[in-house]
């Protein structure tokens, strides 16, 4: 299925999550919380960048978030393409949940938490962002990089690539399924 309101992209976009930090290691919810990788994330965003050098990448895409951007900077340095940052695939508010342990979410208010792991549409973080309002955002991001030039690589966050497999009509995976520093997903022909 095509994302509704997107034209499909001549080549590919490339989804790709941002390295860990020390949050993610530890099983906390990020949300906008802004903390730098971790030395396994740099590491991470060095085996991205060297995966890639040979894709024919024309563009480089970052969330506004630290730990995207220095994502982006890191495997654009190996790719020599420097990362543009676009507000729009910041990561979801996610309210009173951020900085919290997911097991403790989980256990507290598991209905909320099974309604977020689905990525139903009408949920929204207490305190926080609604899953559509982030597949919004998600929608102007995919269009702005699609008009620019593609291939094209994009360093964002868990949430914001759920939102465009939303979109493009696909199966969510759970947040801990996608892969920090890796290409979670490929939108476009053949993807």
């Amino acid at each position: 299925a095509r994302a509704p309101n997107l034209k499909p992209a001549a080549a590919p976009i490339l989804l790709a999550r941002h390295g860990e930090t020390p949050d993610n290691a530890a099983g906390r919810i990020l949300g906008r919380r802004d903390p730098p990788l971790s030395a396994a994330g740099v590491s991470q965003a060095e085996r991205l960048g060297r995966t890639l050098a040979d894709a024919g990448l024309v563009g480089l895409w970052t969330s506004p978030l630290q730990r995207a951007r220095q994502t982006a900077e890191i495997a654009g340095a190996v790719l020599g393409l420097r990362p543009v940052v676009l507000d729009e695939l910041v990561e979801s508010a996610r309210g009173e949940w951020e900085g919290q342990a997911v097991a403790r979410i989980r256990g507290q208010d598991p209905d909320a938490h099974a309604a977020f792991v689905r990525g139903d549409p009408g949920f929204a973080f207490p305190g926080g962002e609604s899953l559509r309002s982030q597949r919004d955002r998600t929608r102007t991001a995919l269009e702005i990089v699609a008009s620019a030039g593609v291939p094209a690589l994009v360093v964002a966050h868990a949430g914001t690539i759920r939102a465009a497999l939303a979109l493009w009509g696909r199966a969510l995976p759970p947040e801990a399924a996608l892969a920090h520093g890796e290409v979670v997903a490929v939108l476009g022909p053949g993807g």
